[in-house]
């Protein structure tokens, strides 16, 4: 249907503003049209002349000048339209959340994508795809974490966290702890030419065990250099045997010692009353983290352990030594920078929470 024609009257702003649309080499075609509609108008053509010069039908002609006519040049936009109602709503988004609180179906160790949709019944499974990407949930890393229940972190963390950054006037602050049962393993190493000429530096997954050595370690937090023995074992004995080595190398000098709370670390009272030089301070409960020895404990397996072979213990012990040796001559301690240790609850944070 063709409205009646209406008398179309460009004001001088108007009309600069509908050439410079017909002017730029960026306007859409469509609104191209519309101005070039308006012009001609303006100018006093008729509808169907005008329809014929720019290439569309009498009807929109007739559109475009009744919008102009009523509404300017804002009656040349295009009018926003409802659109498509969404399938899913938050109250999707509420049902998936609350799902993944919810154990897995039995028999499954986690929940997947299409179990979840399977689950709710009525969700298709790429839209609870999209969901956990857009809310970064990986259904399939795991992450483990350790939460400190002392009750006494507090007092416990800040008496570390102050030997780190403020140390006690002429005495060594030492944190110790040991890596237990580091395993001498055998197995074919080196590099091998893949079919596609990639090398590949590895190991086979076959291995000959000989046996397992304990390493115990004091790391010097001043210099950051490491006092270290092999043992076969880990026990009481063995720990304070270390401890009279680790004096012995720091004579009639104050020691901080910082230990995580193994039995054999505790109850040492009669140990300590023979070396008054002397103090132990415990890191809280499921805390070791805050030793800073156990930093060094990574490096060593990073640098020193990790994809090598040994035919032997004493190959292994060897080996560890002479890392501690080129450690220590490059060594620099570790900054502590993080002032302020908080002890922060994890269970009964679930993820609906989100």
């Amino acid at each position: 249907m063709i409205l009646e024609a209406r008398e179309v009257h460009l004001s001088r702003k108007d009309r600069k503003v509908l050439e410079a649309c017909c002017r730029s080499p960026v306007t859409l075609q469509r609104d191209l049209k519309r101005a070039r509609i308006v012009l001609l108008a303006a100018d006093g053509r008729s509808t169907r002349s005008i329809a014929k010069e720019v290439g569309v039908q009498p009807r929109i002609v007739s559109l475009w000048r009744h919008r102009y006519a009523d509404h300017g040049l804002e009656g040349l936009q295009d009018k926003p339209r409802p659109g498509k109602q969404p399938i899913y709503t938050k109250t999707t988004d509420k049902r998936i959340l609350k799902l993944l609180d919810k154990p897995p179906p039995q028999g499954f160790a986690r929940w997947t994508g299409p179990l979840l949709a399977e689950a709710l019944g009525d969700v298709d499974v790429q839209y609870v795809w999209r969901f956990l990407r857009s809310h970064k949930i990986d259904l399939v890393a795991r992450k483990s974490w350790c939460e400190s229940n002392d009750p006494n972190f507090t007092a416990k963390a800040a008496d570390v966290v102050g030997l780190y950054v403020a140390p006690p006037a002429k005495a060594i602050v030492l944190c110790v702890d040991e890596k237990p049962s580091i395993q001498a393993l055998e197995r074919a190493q080196g590099y091998l030419k893949l079919p596609n000429g990639r090398a590949l530096t590895g190991q086979s997954h076959d291995y000959k065990r000989h046996g397992t050595t304990t390493l115990f370690a004091a790391l010097e937090v001043a210099t950051g250099k490491i006092i270290a023995t092999h043992s076969k074992r880990r026990r009481r004995v063995e720990f304070l045997d270390f401890m009279n080595s680790v004096t012995a190398a720091f004579p009639n000098r104050k020691l901080h010692v910082i230990l995580d709370n193994l039995n054999t670390h505790k109850k040492n009272e009669d140990w300590l009353k023979a070396h008054p030089n002397v103090q132990f301070h415990f890191t809280p409960t499921s805390a070791s983290w805050l030793n800073q020895v156990e930093v060094w404990f990574s490096i060593l397996q990073g640098q020193s352990l990790s994809g090598t072979s040994f035919t032997s213990l004493k190959q292994l012990q060897e080996h560890i030594d002479a890392y501690v040796n080129a450690y220590n001559d490059r060594a620099e301690p570790f900054v502590w920078t993080k002032k302020k240790v908080r002890q922060r609850r994890f269970k009964g944070r679930r993820i609906t929470q989100l």
